[in-house]
């Protein structure tokens, strides 16, 4: 269970710190980057279909800016809050500067339950929220994209919104939108994809075979899916799943195309039945006896209540933050690989960035050349990390941050603090 008193800035501020002082930074160059540059937080009026008002409450954060434009998406969820979408937001810097794309860091949020709203609702909710952030975002500015309970329809909508206001198109205002108005081929399977790319890269170094793993992934939306699909695609025995309403589990293997038709449906896993599987709960998925664990779903998951009891071997964090900075340390004593979020989850941001270029330069890429690059730019950034993880006999995680903090604190200090 989540602690409901843990700030997950507090992991950022934390990591920043430590990879700071290892790379010799004093404070004063390190210091502008612990905090946020911008925070918008505003109230988004709703008319609902019964006629009644509702207030949504809604943030957009900019980390930093300093390597380029801020970059990040809109999540839609009930447990949006101010300082989750300031930690997602430095991810963002972070995770932008380790795979060396010139963007910095930014998200949004909406406090919401997308699942109970009509789509009707979700559009004007949207429309209005856009609107409400409009003075901070735009191509050269602060570019959305999609993230948890969002989508390209929803990107869609927040593209013709702003281009209303500006009065002509500006495709280039989100990223993740429909491939009709300027979407990138592959974009929606970026994530995963490059989740898939870095999980057999980690395994490689340690010269296992793909073919020959089990793995278990927690999360079914659109990154845990499309990870689990590829990996299974790859060779690998995918044996437990969840979603907010609980996993499943075979020992022998699940079938992965079944189970995502049965998501696509509208239906949830605790419905899901098939011969030889078993329904489990989210932690005991996190502990089932597998070499691959790919967290999938939210922040703080592997926490001091389960992190004694994860059997597997690797880690690949296909969320944002999904395991708590108090953690890192005790898998370390026990041997588990960790390939950190900044690095495992950075291909829906490469892809991005793709994205926006095109739509800067008026310019369409198809599917295989973006894919091909996702994967150049992931297995580069991969190698980087793993490679100063080695020389300075540090973790993968603390690699990431030493390549990323650098790369930020370099960019500040090249641009000087105005005026």
């Amino acid at each position: 269970m989540s602690d409901p008193n843990y700030n997950p800035y507090d992991n950022v501020l934390q990591v920043v710190e430590n990879a700071a002082q290892l790379l010799g930074y004093k404070p004063q160059d390190y210091e502008a980057i612990k905090y946020p540059e911008r925070e918008l937080q505003v109230s988004v009026p709703v008319t609902m279909a019964d006629g009644t008002v509702h207030v949504f409450e809604g943030y957009r954060v900019q980390h930093s800016t300093s390597r380029g434009p801020a970059k990040g998406g809109i999540r839609y969820h009930w447990n949006v809050n101010k300082n989750e979408v300031r930690a997602l937001a430095a991810w963002m810097t972070f995770k932008c500067a380790v795979v060396n794309i010139p963007y910095g860091g930014a998200k949004g949020g909406i406090v919401c339950d997308p699942t109970k709203l009509s789509k009707e609702e979700l559009r004007v909710l949207t429309r209005r929220f856009t609107a409400m952030i409009l003075p901070i975002i735009g191509p050269e500015k602060d570019i959305p994209a999609p993230d948890v309970g969002t989508n390209p329809e929803i990107m869609g909508w927040i593209m013709d919104t702003y281009s209303m206001m500006k009065g002509y198109a500006v495709p280039g205002v989100v990223t993740g939108k429909p491939v009709q108005i300027g979407g990138a081929p592959g974009r929606n399977e970026a994530t995963g994809r490059g989740v898939m790319f870095t999980t057999k890269n980690i395994l490689a170094k340690h010269g296992v075979d793909v073919k020959t793993v089990t793995v278990a992934v927690q999360g079914m939306g659109n990154v845990g899916s499309i990870t689990a699909k590829l990996l299974a695609e790859e060779g690998a025995t995918i044996v437990g799943v969840s979603d907010v309403s609980g996993g499943v589990a075979c020992k022998d293997g699940l079938d992965i195309p079944a189970i995502i038709a049965h998501l696509k449906s509208g239906k949830l896993l605790e419905s899901y039945g098939a011969p030889g599987v078993d329904h489990i709960t989210n932690d005991e998925l996190l502990k089932l006896d597998v070499q691959v664990l790919i967290p999938a779903a939210l922040e703080n998951q592997i926490n001091m209540s389960n992190v004694n009891d994860i059997k597997a071997k690797f880690i690949v964090e296909a969320a944002n933050g999904p395991t708590t900075v108090e953690c890192d340390p005790i898998l370390e004593k026990k041997g588990v690989i960790l390939v950190p979020d900044i690095l495992a989850n950075a291909g829906g941001v490469v892809v991005s960035y793709f994205e926006w270029v095109q739509n800067i330069q008026s310019m369409a890429w198809d599917m295989e050349h973006n894919n091909s690059k996702l994967k150049e730019i992931m297995d580069r950034a991969f190698e980087e990390v793993f490679t100063i993880a080695q020389d300075k006999n540090v973790s993968l995680r603390t690699g990431a941050y030493l390549i990323a903090v650098k790369r930020v604190v370099e960019a500040k200090k090249s641009r000087g603090i105005w005026p």
